[in-house]
């Protein structure tokens, strides 16, 4: 009989033989993918926006931000619980029958409760996006730090981890 997967855990993972449990390697690739997915909830109907993402390991959380409103901080706002992805692709794998084709890839899929940070926290989190994706350039060097009037106009959410699950 198959598995009610209604049952598990949301991230119980249907291919074990796929399953990465090496926390080491989940916090690795949270550390140098590119960008992810956000899933968040609105009114039972699921909302999926594409961000820039960074990962605090102390915190053991994701940061991101979008615009001071819109449809992502209402929905957070509203329900804090999301769903977030990230994944890159490999090989194709051809095979003799169409149903037996497949593709190499990786991905790590995080499942916790968002919210809005302001002020110090939200600030740093900017700082850290900076850091990741533009590593080689720094504030008061070669660009002017973040300020409290560019704050004010976006929304930094903290994405606080409740489970994950890694698949390659």
């Amino acid at each position: 009989m198959a598995k009610d997967y209604t049952q598990l855990p949301p991230n119980a993972v249907r291919r074990s033989d796929r399953q990465v449990e090496d926390e080491g390697w989940i916090r690795d690739y949270l550390h140098r993918a590119a960008f992810g997915a956000l899933a968040t909830v609105h009114d039972g109907q699921p909302f999926v926006n594409t961000n820039l993402y960074v990962y605090d390991e102390a915190r053991h959380a994701i940061y991101l931000h979008t615009g001071r409103v819109g449809r992502t901080r209402g929905n957070v706002e509203a329900d804090a619980r999301v769903c977030f992805s990230i994944s890159d692709i490999g090989r194709l794998l051809p095979a003799d029958e169409a149903l037996e084709f497949s593709v190499e890839y990786s991905g790590v899929t995080i499942f916790g409760r968002a919210c809005v940070v302001e002020g110090e926290e939200a600030g740093e989190a900017l700082q850290r996006l900076l850091d990741k994706y533009a590593p080689h350039l720094r504030p008061g060097r070669d660009y002017r730090g973040v300020t409290e009037d560019e704050l004010a106009r976006t929304s930094v959410f903290k994405i606080e981890i409740d489970s994950w699950s890694g698949k390659r």
